[in-house]
C-alpha cells in the first residue's frame, strides 16, 4: 500500500468514525428529549392537608385538548381561589395548598399533564400546560360565591402561570417562585456543551412545535400589568439559572414585586423559612385581592 493509499484508508476510516458517533450523538438526544417529555409520575399522598385538617374534595378538570385532570378543590372561605400550577417532575405542591387554606382561601391545585393522577402522553414544560390553567380557571370560577382569583406556580408551573396570566385577565393576582424565563435559555443553562446545547433546543421545538425563543415568559410577563406579580428565587438554584428572577422582574410591568436570598435552592425560599414565605406570600393575596372590590 502506498502513501497515497494510506492516507485514503485513514480518511475513510476516520469518516466511518465521526458519521458513527454523530449518529450516536443523534440518537442520544433524540432518546433525552424523548425522556425529558416523558417525566416520572409521583402521586401526592395527601398526609399533609389530612394533618393540617384542610377541607378538600377530589375533582376531575377537562382541558380544552380533551384531557382529564385530577385535582383537589378547598372552597372559600373568603371569596376567593388561589390555582396552584406546580413543578416540572412534581405534582400538587400541598405545603402551598395547606398555607393558603389556613388562612382562608380556596385552593384548586392539580397534576398536570403527563404528571400524577392526571392523564396526558407527554409535558410540554408549559406550553401546552396553559389549557391546564385554563381548564381549572373554568371550574374555580364556576364555584358559588368567588368573587377573586389569584394563581401560585413553581418552577415549570410558575412559567405556564405567567403564560396563563398574560392570557387570561380573570387572574388578578400572580406569585411566581423559581421559574425559568424561557425554555430556550433553561436549556442553555442545564446544557451549555457546544454539541448537545442546539441538538437539544432543535428536537425539543420539534416535538413541541414551538420557537423556543418565542412565546415564552420573558416576553409575556409583560402583559400581566396593571395586575401584581411577585417573583421569588433563591441564588442556590441550580434547576433554574438564578438570572431568571431578575429578568422576569424587569420585564414585568408595574406593580411588581421581587424577593431573592443568597445560598437558597430551587423552590427553596419556604423551606429556609416559612414563616417569611407565608407573611409575604399572604399578605400579597391579601392586600391585592381580599382589599378590592368585587
Amino acid at each position: 500500500m502506498n502513501f497515497r493509499q494510506k492516507v485514503f484508508f485513514i480518511t475513510k476510516i476516520f469518516g466511518r468514525v465521526i458519521l458513527g458517533a454523530g449518529i450516536l450523538l443523534v440518537i442520544l438526544g433524540l432518546i433525552g428529549v424523548y425522556d425529558v417529555l416523558h417525566p416520572p409520575r409521583l402521586v401526592p399522598p395527601g398526609y399533609t392537608l389530612v394533618e393540617e385538617n384542610i377541607n378538600f374534595q377530589k375533582v376531575d378538570l377537562f382541558t380544552k385538548d380533551n384531557i382529564r385532570l385530577t385535582a383537589w378543590y378547598t372552597p372559600s372561605e373568603n371569596g376567593t381561589v388561589i390555582l396552584l400550577a406546580h413543578g416540572y417532575g412534581d405534582n400538587r405542591p400541598e405545603w402551598v395548598h395547606a398555607m393558603l387554606a389556613k388562612r382562608g382561601y380556596g385552593v384548586l391545585a392539580w397534576d398536570a399533564r403527563a404528571h400524577g393522577e392526571s392523564d396526558g402522553d407527554i409535558s410540554t414544560i408549559g406550553y401546552s400546560e396553559i389549557l391546564d390553567v385554563s381548564a381549572a380557571l373554568n371550574y374555580a370560577l364556576s364555584q358559588p360565591e368567588v368573587l377573586h382569583i389569584g394563581a401560585w406556580g413553581g418552577s415549570m408551573g410558575g412559567a405556564t402561570m405567567i403564560r396563563a396570566a398574560a392570557e387570561f385577565s380573570q387572574i388578578e393576582a400572580l406569585v411566581v417562585d423559581s421559574s425559568f424565563s424561557s425554555l430556550n435559555e433553561e436549556i442553555d443553562f442545564l446544557a451549555p456543551y457546544p454539541l448537545v446545547n442546539p441538538m437539544a433546543k432543535f428536537f425539543m421545538g420539534l416535538f413541541l412545535g414551538v420557537n423556543l425563543k418565542t412565546s415564552s415568559p420573558l416576553e409575556l410577563i409583560g402583559k400581566i400589568s396593571p395586575r401584581p406579580v411577585y417573583i421569588i428565587q433563591g441564588s442556590g438554584d441550580s434547576v433554574a439559572s438564578p438570572k431568571a428572577a431578575e429578568e422576569l422582574y424587569n420585564a414585568a410591568g408595574e406593580p411588581r414585586y421581587l424577593w431573592t436570598e443568597d445560598n437558597v435552592i430551587h423552590l427553596g425560599m419556604y423551606i429556609n423559612n416559612p414563616r417569611k414565605y407565608q407573611r409575604r406570600v399572604v399578605d400579597f393575596f391579601d392586600e391585592n385581592l381580599l382589599n378590592k372590590n368585587p
